[in-house]
């Protein structure tokens, strides 16, 4: 009969010897798997150890380097600085590409892009914008431009609804006197702080127009409505601004006679 002593050392010492054999050839198995050789893959340096490394704004992808979201694409104040236009998805209805340092918008930059409905450039450094850049785009409603330094206005696409060019240089050669004519369906045309001596033709569709802050010294009974007859009345136009001109409003009583509301703001 097996001793009792060779029983307790068979059923509590045995089990207890091979679970550590176990452990040991599993932590071996670990350790030799550790130790396997990868490639030797090239990892991306952090550019700012190089900065003559550091990519410009122009090489990267358009939507890494901005946020793209069902349509829109959002390029504000990037960095690296963005010079220019990025190349954009073909599906881009709306471009937010404010406070940046783009200089130049080319005919190129928004060809074949019919779905495109809104573009805001506002604070950058637009000095030139070429006659085509805009005249492509059959379905953009809204356009600002505001706080750039141009000088003219190039062709505006047929279907305009709002046009925001505040704060800019713009000058009455640059802004042609039908330069509105045809955009029957303009609603908001905001030319404030400008340098204007003269009030564009105004088209029958416009609801708010803002020219303060110019430098138009005289307006006419045909600016805003059609001389004396009472007949004639816009019924769209509900604001009008053109405070810190040196015009004389009180010249003219006859100027403002179609319109709802007299201009707003502070007048001598």
């Amino acid at each position: 009969m097996m001793k009792l002593g060779t029983l307790i050392f068979t059923s509590v010492m045995l089990p207890w010897i091979l679970s550590s054999a176990a452990k040991d050839e599993y932590m071996e198995a670990r350790r030799q798997k550790d130790e396997v050789s990868y490639p030797d893959y090239d990892i991306p340096q952090d550019s700012d150890s190089d900065p003559a490394a550091a990519p410009k704004a122009e090489e990267l992808p358009t939507c890494l380097l901005c946020v793209c979201l069902s349509g829109s694409v959002y390029c504000e104040e990037v960095s690296p600085e963005m010079s220019a236009v990025p190349a954009l998805p073909k599906e881009t209805a709306y471009l937010y590409a404010r406070f940046n340092k783009i200089t130049k918008i080319t005919n190129s930059d928004f060809a074949d892009m019919a779905t495109l409905r809104r573009i805001d450039l506002t604070g950058n450094l637009i000095g030139v914008i070429e006659d085509g850049a805009f005249s492509r785009l059959p379905n953009l409603e809204e356009l600002t431009l505001a706080e750039n330094r141009l000088t003219k206005l190039p062709p505006l696409p047929i279907n305009l609804v709002s046009l925001n060019a505040n704060f800019n240089k713009l000058t009455t050669q640059g802004v042609k006197g039908n330069a509105f004519k045809k955009l029957t369906k303009l609603e908001y045309l905001y030319l404030g702080n400008n340098e204007l001596t003269a009030v564009p033709h105004l088209p029958e569709s416009l609801c708010i127009v803002h020219l303060h802050h110019n430098k138009i010294a005289k307006i006419t009974d045909e600016t805003f409505c059609k001389g004396n007859t009472s007949y004639y009345i816009r019924t769209k136009m509900d604001e009008v601004r053109l405070d810190g001109n040196p015009v004389m409003l009180s010249k003219y009583p006859n100027g403002f006679i179609c319109l709802h509301f007299l201009p707003i703001g502070w007048y001598n």
